[in-house]
């Protein structure tokens, strides 16, 4: 009987003694091991690819999408369709979007696909009716959008309903009207979007790109810097 008890003594004391450092070990000196690597060698991608504007503040991640709508009518009520807000560079078509009229706060409602077939009626009418606004919406005094013209991201989702991007072809549609609603050169919002382009990764991979949420983050500092008339 002593030497049962002596014997599970010794397992229950090897087991707390295994728990013990193996808790150290996996649960305290292996996360704050890969925490400072990630920190050091990787620190914006480790804090969640955050953009901050000219003041610091964090507007959001580079990796999410957000979209820029005009602040609901009625509030509460829920089946208000969004209204774009056309001071901002626009993304591409999402229900997975977050609502950001520029604020540094926005709500994620849901993400994913439509997994709606190439030759379905809502979604043809979908991308019909996106064409149109995206003709519309960018038509200018000066300037005008012809449909041929038109990517394919401004009228259709991601996958993912996250993208951030948009293609260089349409951010330069967009440029005359941003131009217009906010008073600038439409020389000075090109030059904008060509600051905010990134090309090919590695300069052969993907296809060259645009951040909408780093490109209206640099616009509204560019606002807040215009001088007042």
């Amino acid at each position: 009987m002593n030497n049962s008890l002596g014997n599970s003594a010794r397992l229950l004391g090897a087991g707390l003694r295994a728990l013990l450092v193996l808790t150290v070990l996996c649960g305290v000196i292996y996360p704050l091991a890969l925490t400072g690597v990630a920190q050091a060698a990787f620190s914006d991608r480790a804090n969640g690819s955050e953009i901050k504007d000219a003041q610091g503040t964090v507007v959001g991640s580079s990796l999410i999408g957000q979209s820029y709508n005009l602040p609901k009518k009625n509030p509460d009520d829920a089946g208000e369709a969004p209204v774009p807000d056309l001071k901002w560079f626009q993304p591409r078509p999402s229900g997975g979007l977050g609502s950001n009229s520029v604020n540094t706060q926005y709500s994620l409602i849901l993400s994913g696909a439509t997994n709606k077939s190439g030759d379905n009626e809502d979604l043809l009418k979908a991308v019909n009716d996106a064409k149109a606004a995206v003709v519309k919406d960018n038509a200018t005094a000066t300037y005008q959008v012809s449909p041929a013209e038109i990517p394919a991201e401004a009228v259709t989702s991601s996958a993912s309903g996250l993208d951030p991007h948009i293609s260089p072809r349409y951010a330069e549609i967009q440029t005359h009207r941003v131009a217009e609603r906010n008073k600038l050169d439409v020389a000075a919002v090109e030059r904008l979007v060509a600051q905010h382009t990134d090309g090919r990764i590695l300069g052969f991979m993907g296809e060259p790109r645009v951040n909408v949420l780093e490109l209206n983050t640099a616009l509204r500092d560019l606002l807040k810097a215009k001088p007042a008339h």
